[in-house]
Parts: C-alpha cells; sequence; structure tokens
C-alpha cells in the first residue's frame, strides 16, 4: 500500500459489532495494525490511542485497531484499557494480507499506521517509529496539520 492509493474496503467483527471501513467515509480514519493484544508495547498504543480518542473525535476523525487476535480477545483488550473506538478482529489474517502489513513469518500484523482522508484515499503511512504509542501522537500532528491547511 501506498500514500495516494485508494485504502482497500473491508466488513469485519469488532468490539463495537461489525464495521465496514467504507462505512467511515466523510470522516479521516486512523487504521491502526498491532502485532498482539496485551503486550507491553500494543498496550501502550491502545491506551495511548484512548487518551487522545476525544481529539481525534473533534477533527472529524475516527480510530480503528487491527490485530489478529480473536474477537473474545479484542473484547477483553478493549474492555480493560477502556478502548472507545472499535478494535478488529483479524484472526483470518484477510485485513492485514490487504494492506501489506502481516510479518515476515505471516503469524501476526507488524506496527503500521495508515492515515486515510475522508474520501478512502491513504494519505499518510507511519511505520518503524521508535515506541508503540508514536503513532497516537503523530497520527494526531498529522489530522491537525491537514485540518489547518
Amino acid at each position: 500500500m501506498n500514500v495516494g492509493e485508494e485504502a482497500p474496503d473491508f466488513e469485519a467483527e469488532s468490539t463495537l459489532g461489525k464495521i465496514k471501513l467504507s462505512d467511515f467515509r466523510g470522516k479521516k480514519v486512523i487504521l491502526y495494525f498491532y502485532p498482539k493484544s496485551f503486550t507491553s508495547g500494543c498496550t501502550r498504543e491502545l491506551q495511548r490511542f484512548t487518551e487522545l480518542y476525544d481529539e481525534f473525535k473533534k477533527l472529524n476523525a475516527e480510530v480503528i485497531g487491527v490485530s489478529v487476535d480473536k474477537i473474545d480477545t479484542q473484547k477483553k483488550f478493549a474492555e480493560k484499557y477502556g478502548a472507545k473506538f472499535p478494535i478488529v478482529a483479524d484472526d483470518q489474517k484477510t485485513i492485514s494480507k490487504l494492506y501489506s502489513v502481516l510479518n515476515e513469518r505471516g503469524t501476526s500484523a507488524q506496527r503500521v499506521t495508515f492515515i486515510i482522508d475522508e474520501n478512502g484515499k491513504i494519505v499518510n503511512i507511519l511505520k518503524n517509529l521508535k515506541k508503540a504509542e508514536e503513532h497516537a501522537d503523530k497520527s494526531l500532528e498529522i489530522i491537525k496539520r491537514q485540518n489547518s491547511t
């Protein structure tokens, strides 16, 4: 996936019920993939997105988290850390494959964040950041910058 391309649509089971990416047209979407629920980096990342969630909402942006964990695990993870946004269970790895974010062994998603505009185009891709929680902060910076232009 590259900046400027259309974000592939998907329908999936999430902690807030079934969702489709295309249902969020008209809003910016921060679609973040992470390796595994309940691991330290992924937990800090979820907590940071949760802390900043109201700021994203004010900027007409929705956050969606995705990992290859099963829906039961995602629900426990979201509940334990108070996630207000959908966490998708990609246990068949379909979405991770669609976005080319599976790790080399094909066992989990890499930590990659896609920032998608109101029309469904990828406007930024974040990866290889030093800290997992930076994905939330950098995403917010990018959205704020876009809103001010």
